[in-house]
């Protein structure tokens, strides 16, 4: 697989890759798939009746890395694909995907994704999907991730779900069902900048006994930008659930935090949290007072919140 500068610059940031990865990969560069090839324990298809894969993980699969990053670089470009994963009972597995775009024109540039997860019993999932824009062109990237995850009896995911930066417009929808003693963590990490536009929409059914459902959110407003934030946890049964939104606010952006609980079931116990400030001024100081200038005090902070 032949890559230019970009792509590969590109790769590196969303996916960590550098060359073809081991195991299962499928690479998507600017609508078409470029790279594909299944492991003994994963198989990778195409779907047939409209763009995108299904990735299916046997049962008993375990420590393998699959690698699923899409990269757009041609200008004026409008993306759409559908991916479905299914995770074998038992089986415990890592997925790398993310979205990385290059516009340097006037043109916008936008890739969605509608991502279905199923997961068998007592299977066990980490999702890490990074976003990124980059060019200088006055056209916009854009972003909009769908995912639907299914949690069966005993089956956990954690969900890892950052922007990076450079990201023009975002809508990020997520719908999650638990079963019985399930677990889903679902960790967001945001950055926006410039006049930047991001809103994220959770919704997280704790359907079954003994479930449970966290909801963890960071993100920094950097200059005009403007963030929505909404998460819904809704408790069915005897179960536990647990949002929390943390957010610094610079310069004239704006941030709307809007978590939500509902309790379907006497047993349910759902909680939250939510705060929105500026950073520390006596953080500020400290780190100064080390030798670093104010903007690389403020980088530090920023660097170290979102981790």
């Amino acid at each position: 697989m032949k890559l230019d500068e970009i792509q590969s610059n590109l790769l590196k940031t969303i996916a960590d890759l550098e060359g073809t990865p081991e195991g299962a990969v499928n690479i998507r560069i600017d609508g078409s798939p470029v790279l594909r090839h299944s492991s003994p324990g994963i198989e990778i298809t195409p779907k047939t009746d409209k763009p995108g894969f299904d990735l299916t993980v046997a049962p008993g699969s375990r420590g393998e890395t699959v690698h699923v990053p899409v990269i757009l670089t041609k200008a004026g470009l409008k993306d759409l694909v559908y991916n479905s994963f299914i995770i074998g009972e038992n089986a415990d597995v890592t997925i790398i995907a993310g979205c990385g775009i290059h516009n340097s024109s006037h043109m916008n540039s936008q890739h969605d994704g509608i991502h279905e997860f199923i997961l068998h019993p007592n299977s066990k999932l980490r999702y890490v999907e990074k976003h990124y824009g980059e060019g200088r062109g006055k056209g916009k990237k854009i972003l909009n991730p769908t995912t639907m995850v299914h949690v069966a009896e005993g089956a956990s995911i954690e969900m890892e779900m950052v922007q990076i930066a450079g990201v023009d417009d975002t809508v990020r929808n997520t719908t999650v069902h638990i079963g019985s003693k399930g677990h889903v963590k679902m960790i967001e990490r945001l950055l926006t900048h410039g006049s930047q536009h991001a809103e994220s929409n959770v919704e997280m059914y704790i359907d079954g006994v003994s479930g449970s459902g966290q909801v963890l959110s960071r993100s920094v407003a950097k200059e005009n930008s403007e963030q929505i934030f909404r998460a819904a946890l809704i408790g069915r049964s005897d179960c536990t659930g647990h949002v929390e939104c943390d957010s610094i606010i610079m310069g004239d952006s704006k941030i709307k935090s809007i978590p939500q609980l509902v309790a379907e079931d006497a047993r349910a116990v759902l909680t939250h949290e939510a705060a929105i400030g500026k950073i520390a001024g006596e953080q500020l100081i400290k780190l100064m007072s080390l030798g670093l200038t104010e903007q690389q005090a403020v980088d530090t902070i920023i660097e170290g919140f979102l981790r």
